[in-house]
């Protein structure tokens, strides 16, 4: 077995996003701010947030955590897009209120739209950046492969089919609704599952010498767990993220690097400015 081991590369990463932030700040003056924005109290999204908070500490980005009521949700996000301070935005989902998704995601300024979710954001959704980076880390070639996409959720699978599409991969989208998914998985020689139900993905799926990313998250007794099944995990013949440490922590890397490229498109701008 081979582990795809996200958090070591988001460690490497990391010593690199730190340097930037010093920069920024010291020549610049400029101090890269992400605000959060969540509603309601949820284990996962809890989770998330408190990372994403830590995260920012240790590379000197300012993170700040808003809780509206639903009625002022609309407001808070203007209030931010507004503010010249503020560098990144992102609506923490799921939302109490999900039928707000959509007006609030679409709602965040395009250049402050670090999760990339909305329709003109100008940057990659973090979750599907983490992907890609957690393959071409450990020199996992995608082309020429048949590759299948579980899910097709506006987090993770939506958006990393636009990657790879764009990139001209042979993608395979399917999602709990597929007629057999044994039989659609098992030619597959990368799956990368986000549907966020547990064990959906079992052994007798998947062939021999396969790549499988789990990017599923559920909460399960108060833990967060993915997609694979525990039969999954006891093969010796794959190459597959481990059951804590995989897309995760590099999720959170990739969206404080798209923080730190919208702060340093200030700093840029900033630095014309004075010429």
């Amino acid at each position: 077995m081979k582990i795809l081991d996200g958090l070591e590369l988001a460690g490497y990463i990391k010593e690199r996003q730190l340097k930037q932030v010093r920069a920024i700040r010291q020549s610049w003056k400029i101090i890269p701010r992400l605000a959060i924005i969540r509603m309601g109290d949820n284990s996962v999204t809890d989770k998330y947030t408190r990372l994403k908070s830590t995260y920012g500490q240790d590379i000197l980005v300012e993170v700040d955590i808003y809780n509206p009521i639903s009625t002022e949700l609309l407001d808070q996000i203007k209030s931010l897009n507004d503010d010249e301070n503020v560098h990144g935005i992102i609506i923490q989902l799921p939302l109490a209120d999900k039928t707000l998704t959509d007006d609030a995601i679409n709602s965040v300024a395009s250049s402050k739209d670090v999760d990339g979710l909305g329709e003109n954001s100008t940057f990659t959704p973090a979750t599907a950046m983490a992907i890609d980076w957690l393959l071409a880390g450990y020199n996992v070639d995608l082309i020429d492969k048949k590759i299948a996409i579980v899910g097709k959720g506006r987090l993770v699978g939506a958006p990393l089919a636009k990657l790879w599409k764009s990139a001209g991969l042979d993608i395979m989208i399917c999602d709990t609704k597929t007629a057999d998914l044994e039989l659609a998985l098992k030619p597959m020689n990368i799956i990368v599952s986000a549907t966020g139900i547990p064990g959906l993905i079992k052994s007798n799926m998947i062939s021999p010498n396969t790549v499988v990313v789990d990017a599923g998250t559920a909460s399960e007794k108060g833990m967060i767990i993915g997609d694979l099944a525990d039969d999954v995990r006891e093969r010796q013949d794959l190459t597959i993220t481990p059951a804590t440490g995989g897309v995760g922590p590099l999720t959170v890397t990739a969206l404080f690097d798209n923080v730190i490229t919208a702060a340093r498109k200030i700093a840029d701008q900033k630095g014309q400015s004075d010429i």
